[in-house]
């Protein structure tokens, strides 16, 4: 069974970093797009950052430059450096991974959402 599994968020003063990290794991034979989202309470979802199985990458323009998205395809394994945090990144990330996984013998592809983890910047 596909368990993906966040880490990584908390609290911090604007100015600070943090990483977060998405770990899958559970019958997964590889892995295509990944991607962060966040969302603060009454707010649709946004997309914060993505990234392809080639590395080539794509950020929401109000984190351009402070956030950077990477991954570890032999781990399966997607993380954001997030710098210069303001308090408007105040959110729960959430990633996304696109996977190709066994099931009861079977090949298949779907998304797959992390639990979420809290971030938040304030003074």
């Amino acid at each position: 069974q596909v368990q993906l599994v966040e880490s990584g968020g908390g609290l911090v003063q604007p100015g600070g970093s943090l990483r977060l990290s998405c770990a899958a794991s559970g019958g997964i034979s590889g892995a295509n797009a990944m991607g962060w989202y966040r969302q603060v309470p009454g707010k649709e979802r946004e997309v914060v950052a993505t990234i392809t199985r080639g590395g080539g990458t794509n950020y929401a323009d109000s984190v351009k430059g402070r956030f950077t998205i990477s991954r570890d395809n032999a781990k399966n394994t997607l993380y954001l450096q997030m710098n210069t945090l303001k308090p408007e990144d105040t959110a729960v990330y959430f990633c996304k991974l696109d996977l190709w996984y066994s099931d009861y013998g079977q090949t298949k592809f779907g998304p797959f959402w992390g639990q979420g983890t809290q971030v938040t910047v304030s003074s």
